[in-house]
């Protein structure tokens, strides 16, 4: 793992899913078992371009993503290597079961590639607006559960997949996000990504909560509060031993995801600071609540997935340290 982070935080200009579609057809090129498999929204998702460089390894299913995934399973029994790309809600919640069973129980080896979790399902509302999708995969055994940050991390990660073997969950955004790393960056799936070391707490935080949470430290740091942030890119397997370690060294966590507080970032970590460094620990996310329709910016201040709200969960987090 070899990365550098950018001096500003700047919106891309290229979109998540174009960046996606790029690497699959690059990838492609080399490697004649990859399979793009969509749900009806090859548009939606960018996937055109790569079903017109290989048409012959790009299957439409319909909307019918249930079946999409079963049909992933059976390629991957004969060798190929199916990435499943539909949105994030679509995703999961219709095709548990055939994850569950066609896919982990069975070891395939496929992608799942989840578009618009939370608040970036914007406009398209709550029936779209995934905030349990990592949650409800994290119970199914030998499934690993990524969310890339930037187009960066995203096409680093897709790479490391082709080599991979097992279910894997990508959870992105389609469309542009704000800029991390700067190109060349390298990752490691499974371990988390100091961004800014600190001494007084840590916030961890995963997709597009990163950047509120380098928000949030830059705010801490004008009133003299050292804060680690840490990009806990792979919700599963967690990084216990990075938990571990910012828990001794600071004594505080803040954990912030744009997913529910139940069975999410928030929840693994607060399994590992339980079984290993008990500190206080304060959760960012969203409540027992559904999605609604809204801009990005809208929801976020409505969800409380931003930067001030991280601060003020520090510093209650600090407090609780001290007393």
């Amino acid at each position: 793992m070899s990365y550098r982070i950018c001096e500003t935080l700047e919106t891309e200009k290229q979109a998540m899913r174009d960046v996606y579609c790029q690497t699959m057809i690059d990838l492609a090129n080399q490697n004649d078992r990859i399979v793009v498999m969509d749900a009806d929204l090859m548009n939606s998702v960018g996937t055109v371009p790569f079903g017109e460089a290989h048409p012959e390894r790009t299957v439409n299913c319909g909307i019918q993503e249930a079946n999409m995934i079963g049909v992933a399973a059976g390629m991957s029994a004969v060798g190929m290597v199916p990435y499943c790309h539909t949105f994030g809600c679509f995703a999961t919640r219709r095709c548990l079961d055939q994850i569950f069973v066609s896919a982990a129980f069975a070891k395939a080896n496929i992608r799942i590639i989840g578009s618009d979790p939370g608040i970036t399902a914007a406009m398209n509302g709550a029936t779209h607006m995934p905030f349990e999708d990592m949650g409800s995969l994290r119970d199914i055994p030998g499934v690993t559960i990524i969310e890339p940050t930037d187009s960066i991390m995203l096409d680093n990660v897709i790479r490391q997949l082709e080599r991979a073997n097992g279910v894997y969950y990508v959870r992105l955004s389609r469309k542009n996000a704000v800029q991390i790393y700067q190109p060349g960056s390298t990752f490691e799936i499974g371990k988390a990504a100091e961004l800014r070391p600190g001494t007084d707490v840590t916030l961890m935080a995963t997709g597009v909560c990163v950047a509120e949470a380098l928000k949030a430290a830059d705010q801490l740091a004008r009133e003299g509060i050292s804060a680690a942030v840490v990009n806990v890119f792979t919700l599963k397997p967690i990084d216990r031993d990075a938990v571990e370690h910012y828990a001794r060294s600071t004594g505080a966590i803040v954990t912030a995801e744009n997913h529910s507080i139940y069975n999410g970032l928030g929840s693994a970590v607060a399994e590992v600071v339980a079984e290993t460094c008990p500190v206080p620990l304060e959760r960012v996310g969203v409540l027992d609540r559904f999605g609604q329709v809204g801009t990005v910016d809208y929801l976020r201040e409505i969800y409380q997935l931003d930067a001030k709200t991280i601060y003020e969960k520090a510093r209650k987090a600090i407090a609780r340290k001290n007393q």
